[in-house]
């Protein structure tokens, strides 16, 4: 009887002094558990996880410490609610003027009613075409930016703004006015030089298409460059839509100069690269650089016919 009696006491003691419990949380994410169980070891915050049922599981610890577990799991959540961190897309931003194709195209039209179809004894086209030779031995680069602006008969004229206008909204939707204005006339520019180097003197070219060329090669790695989870192989992509769309449209023809159409995808694909860097792509959002770079883009095209007709 007594013995019965002094079991019974015992069993009340331990009862009174072992420490309550009480359930932290319960969640269905096992990955959820496995970090807040982290962040509580981290902590030496001592605590059990177990499951009551099928999908479910809950973080227990005592009740002295439910106060400081419930304060670190809040800090931590707090702290990376916004992470992993999101890249940039193209499409997160929009230009605030979105006309700037329709005006490209559109000067490019009314431009070829002021200058003509081409012909030898043209002021325009004799002192704003491509010429290599003029190029290489006199130094005129200028016509570089100037022979962009000339097409040698409305049918060349109209090829080049039914395809470019049609890609040239899309491009500065991604880049803006004017990190897209600026990236396709120093693409373009740089593409004629290297066609007329590999040309060599006695070579001559008109037309927008480098350009157009460009913003191609310049698409095609925007767009793949975000794809990183095609592996290695997305590497080739750009280099392989832009080649196809160059033996589509850009290879044949009475006026077609296959080493500018060449040159400004190769271009293009490069500086497409560039211009979807993470450090790149937040410059889109200041709005007086973009104003900046068109203002300069377009006045470098009107200097380049100023020096042109003057001399």
């Amino acid at each position: 009887m007594l013995f019965s009696i002094g079991m019974l006491f015992l069993m009340d003691m331990q009862t009174q002094t072992t420490p309550a419990s009480v359930t932290l949380l319960t969640t269905e994410d096992p990955e959820a558990i496995r970090i807040f169980s982290l962040v509580l070891s981290a902590t030496h915050i001592p605590h059990t996880i177990s499951s009551h049922a099928k999908n479910s599981w809950e973080i227990v610890v005592l009740e002295s410490y439910a106060e400081r577990a419930n304060y670190e799991i809040a800090a931590y959540t707090a702290e990376n609610m916004s992470w992993p961190r999101r890249i940039p897309e193209a499409e997160d931003y929009r230009p605030a003027f979105r006309l700037l194709s329709l005006f490209i195209v559109s000067s490019l039209g009314l431009f070829h009613l002021q200058t003509g179809s081409w012909q030898q004894q043209s002021l325009w086209f004799s002192a704003g075409a491509g010429d290599s030779s003029a190029i290489l031995s006199d130094g005129q680069y200028y016509r570089l930016i100037t022979a962009l602006t000339l097409h040698a008969d409305g049918l060349h004229l109209l090829g080049n703004c039914l395809l470019g206008g049609f890609l040239l909204h899309y491009y500065f939707q991604i880049l803006g006015n004017g990190i897209g204005l600026a990236g396709l006339l120093l693409t373009a520019t740089l593409a004629n030089l290297l066609n007329v180097i590999g040309h060599g003197p006695g070579h001559h070219f008109v037309g927008f298409s480098t350009a157009v060329f460009s913003v191609i090669g310049i698409l095609s790695s925007l767009n793949f460059r975000r794809h990183s989870s095609l592996g290695r192989t997305h590497l080739l992509m750009p280099l392989m839509a832009g080649t196809a769309m160059l033996a589509m449209v850009g290879s044949s023809g009475e006026h077609t100069d296959l080493g500018a159409h060449f040159f400004g995808l190769v271009i293009g694909l490069m500086a497409g690269y560039l211009l979807g860097l993470k450090s790149a792509l937040p410059l889109r959002s200041s709005f007086w650089l973009q104003v900046l770079l068109t203002g300069l883009s377009l006045g470098i095209c009107f200097f380049a016919w100023e020096i042109a007709l003057s001399r």
